[in-house]
C-alpha cells in the first residue's frame, strides 16, 4: 500500500474503501470483506447512516488502532453542532477519534461553513480527530475559507474522473498543501469510460482491467482514491493496482478526456 503525507505531517493510504451507499444492514460484514483483503483506509460519512456497521466491522477485526485509517464526515444540518455530531459519530464508530474528520458540503444557503471549520479545529486540538479537512468545497469555496482558517484544510475530496477533473480547485488545493481525494473515481457508471479507447488501451497493454486502469491514473496524479463496490471480488481487482504503472502517453490520453462532465451535485446547489 502506497502511502502519502499530508500537510499536517500525517500520512494516509493512497487508497481505500468507501461505503457510500452501502446498505446499513450489510455494512458490517462488506466492511469485514475489505478489510480482511488488506484495505485499512475506510471512508465513511453521518449522512452514510453506516457508521454503526462500520464500527461493528472494526471492532471485530482485532486490528490494532494504529494500522487503521478512518474518515468520517460532518452532515449540512450540523455546521452549528460540529462538537456534538463528532461525539455521536464516535460513538457509532466505537472510536475515541477519527483519523480524518471532513465538512462534507459547504451548503451555501447556509453560509456556516468557516463556523463548521473553526469548530473542527477545536475538535482537532482535543485530538477527537487527528487531520481535519473539507469535501465539496470548489475554488471559490477554499478562497473563502483559507483567509479565515488557523489550521490548512488537509485534504478535499471532490467529485473527480477523467470526465470532470477539477482543475481549478485542484490546483489552488496543490499549491496550499492540500491532497485531492476523488470520490466517484470511476465516474460511478454514469457515463461508459470504461469503453473508451483510451482506457482499454493500456488496459489491454499492461493486462489489467479498465477499472484498474482509471485507478491507477488516479493514483500516478497523487489522488487519494476509496472506490466503493459490495463485490468481494470486485474489492480484490480494486486492491490490486500497485504492480504495473502506466505510461506518460497513457496518462496525458487519459487527462485530455475532460470535459466538464460532472455526475453528481454541484456544491452551489447542494445544501
Amino acid at each position: 500500500m502506497q502511502l502519502v503525507t499530508l500537510n499536517d505531517g500525517k500520512v494516509i493510504p493512497q487508497l481505500g474503501f468507501g461505503v457510500f451507499k452501502v446498505d446499513p444492514a450489510e455494512t458490517e460484514r462488506i466492511v469485514s470483506d475489505a478489510l480482511e483483503l488488506g484495505y485499512r483506509h475506510i471512508d465513511t460519512a453521518a449522512i452514510y447512516r453506516n457508521e454503526e456497521g462500520v464500527g461493528r466491522a472494526l471492532a471485530a477485526s482485532a486490528i490494532p488502532r494504529d494500522e487503521l485509517f478512518i474518515t468520517t464526515k460532518l452532515w449540512n444540518d450540523r455546521h452549528g453542532d460540529a462538537d456534538r455530531a463528532i461525539e455521536e459519530s464516535l460513538e457509532k464508530l466505537g472510536l475515541d477519534r477519527v483519523d480524518l474528520y471532513l465538512v462534507h458540503w459547504p451548503a451555501p444557503r447556509q453560509d456556516r461553513f468557516i463556523e463548521a471549520w473553526h469548530s473542527l479545529e477545536g475538535i482537532r486540538e482535543r485530538g477527537l480527530a487527528t487531520s481535519i479537512g473539507v469535501s465539496n468545497f470548489a475554488k471559490h469555496y477554499l478562497e473563502r475559507l483559507l483567509p479565515e482558517a488557523t489550521v490548512t484544510p488537509a485534504v478535499n475530496q471532490i467529485e473527480l474522473h477523467p470526465y470532470y477533473q477539477q482543475r481549478e480547485t485542484t490546483e489552488l488545493a496543490v499549491a496550499h498543501g492540500i491532497k485531492i481525494e476523488a470520490w466517484g473515481p470511476l465516474g460511478q457508471g454514469k457515463y461508459p469510460l470504461l469503453e473508451l479507447p483510451e482506457i482499454m488501451a493500456p488496459a489491454a497493454a499492461h493486462g489489467k482491467s479498465p477499472a484498474q486502469v482509471v485507478l491507477r491514473w488516479h493514483l500516478q496524479l497523487g489522488h487519494i482514491v476509496f472506490p466503493k463496490t459490495v463485490s468481494r471480488d470486485r474489492m480484490v481487482e480494486n486492491f490490486d493496482v500497485f504492480d504495473f504503472e502506466l505510461t506518460d502517453d497513457e496518462v496525458a490520453a487519459i487527462t485530455a478526456l475532460e470535459r466538464g462532465g460532472r455526475v453528481s451535485e454541484h456544491p452551489d446547489d447542494f445544501d
